[in-house]
């Protein structure tokens, strides 16, 4: 199921709480996703997964976790020191740097099976898309919009600072690339979505959307 927006749009949450709910977790933040004949392929982007303060605590997540870094395990070596205090004291209150990026807890992909419980995939297929937003105090629904992929949707080795391409993957030709796999993604069934800080009714919707 794949999920798009900017920072803080709420893919996190999408990923998060459809794994709590029995759906397997592909990756947190970034995909490999290639068109084929059955559709479209969706691989996972080797990196840490970075979860909010907030939405581990919001899920009952956030006690696991502090009770383990405070037993002296470590999280993904990418967390700020800030992020570690922050559980170490018991802190939900979101930490943001100078750029104003909320600083989030970086797990170990073997960490989301240990530590949180999920269940793991090592590929999907797209089936529809989702196009999530975050409103705190909102009701959770899906919108009457025409979103669709943009350019923002993507990434390549020149924009992204997260990210390198140390193993050497991006295509040679990615605009082609990239032309060919939105072309495919925009065949699928897409909803946006309006999520909420309770856990309870965005489940709920998300489980209705992709039932």
């Amino acid at each position: 199921m794949p999920t798009f927006g900017p920072k803080g749009a709420g893919k996190t949450t999408v990923g998060l709480v459809l794994a709590r709910g029995g759906w397997r977790l592909l990756a947190n933040d970034r995909v490999f996703v290639k068109p084929s004949e059955a559709g479209v392929r969706v691989l996972p982007w080797p990196s840490a997964a970075a979860v909010e303060l907030g939405l581990l605590d919001a899920l009952g997540l956030y006690e696991p976790v502090a009770e383990r870094v405070t037993a002296g395990e470590a999280l993904h070596p990418t967390q700020e020191q800030v992020v570690t205090d922050a559980l170490l004291n018991g802190s939900r209150t979101p930490i943001r740097n100078a750029k104003g990026r909320e600083l989030k807890a970086q797990f170990h992909p073997h960490q989301l099976v240990d530590w949180l419980g999920l269940d793991l995939a090592t590929e999907g297929r797209g089936a529809r898309l989702l196009f999530p937003s975050i409103r705190p105090e909102a009701t959770p629904a899906v919108l009457v919009d025409d979103r669709t992929l943009a350019e923002g949707d993507f990434f390549n080795a020149k924009t992204e600072d997260r990210y390198p391409d140390v193993f050497e993957l991006l295509p040679v030709c990615p605009d082609k690339d990239a032309q060919r796999v939105a072309a495919r993604l925009a065949e699928l069934p897409r909803h946006s979505l309006v999520l909420s800080h309770d856990t309870d009714t965005t489940a709920a919707l998300l489980t209705k959307v992709t039932a």
